[in-house]
C-alpha cells in the first residue's frame, strides 16, 4: 500500500485563499492530507501548542508567501505565520 503523507499547509489567509486552495486541490489529487492554520483557532497558548504538534507530525510542511505575514488585530499584528514556522 503507498504510504499517504500529512502536508501542513501555512500562510496568510485572506490575501492567498486561491493559492492555498491550489495547493489544496493538488495535495488532495496525489491522495495525501493537506492541513493548515484555518482548521485551528490560534486564540491561546493551549491551541498554539497544538498546532506545533500538528505541524511536528506533519511529515511536509509548506509555506506559501505573499505580501502580507500576519494578521491584524485591534491591538496590532500578531504574526501567525511567524509563529507556526518556529
Amino acid at each position: 500500500m503507498k504510504k499517504r503523507y500529512q502536508i501542513f499547509i501555512s500562510s496568510t489567509y485572506k490575501d492567498l485563499i486561491e493559492e492555498r486552495q491550489k495547493v489544496t486541490q493538488a495535495i488532495l489529487k496525489l491522495y495525501h492530507f493537506p492541513i493548515g492554520m484555518e482548521m485551528f483557532h490560534a486564540d491561546n497558548a493551549e491551541q498554539w501548542c497544538q498546532i506545533k504538534n500538528t505541524i511536528d507530525m506533519s511529515d511536509y510542511f509548506v509555506l506559501i508567501i505573499g505580501r502580507y505575514c500576519g494578521t491584524l488585530f485591534e491591538e496590532g499584528i500578531r504574526q501567525y505565520v511567524m509563529t507556526s514556522t518556529l
